[in-house]
C-alpha cells in the first residue's frame, strides 16, 4: 500500500491533498510565496553552508515537481 503524498510539500499524509505545514488556519493551499519562503527556511536548516541563491534554487526546483506547484507561473518562468 502507498502512502499518500501532500501534493504541495511531498511529506507523508494521512489523508487529503496537502499537509498541515502547507495550508493555512482554514485548511486551504497556503500562497506561493509563504510556502516557497518556508521551504527555503527548512532547507536552510537541513544545508546551512549552502547560499541563499543555491537555497532558492533547489527549492524552485523541488516544488516543480510538485502537483500543487508544478505549473505555478513563478516556476515556469512566466513571472
Amino acid at each position: 500500500m502507498t502512502t499518500p503524498a501532500c501534493e504541495s510539500c511531498g511529506m507523508p499524509i494521512e489523508s487529503g491533498r496537502y499537509c498541515r505545514h502547507c495550508t493555512d488556519a482554514e485548511g486551504a493551499l497556503q500562497e506561493f510565496d509563504v510556502r516557497f519562503a518556508a521551504m527555503v527556511d527548512w532547507q536552510a536548516r537541513r544545508k546551512p553552508d549552502a547560499s541563499r541563491e543555491q537555497l532558492e534554487a533547489d527549492t524552485r526546483a523541488y516544488l516543480a515537481t510538485m502537483p500543487a506547484w508544478r505549473n505555478h507561473p513563478k516556476l515556469v518562468g512566466e513571472v
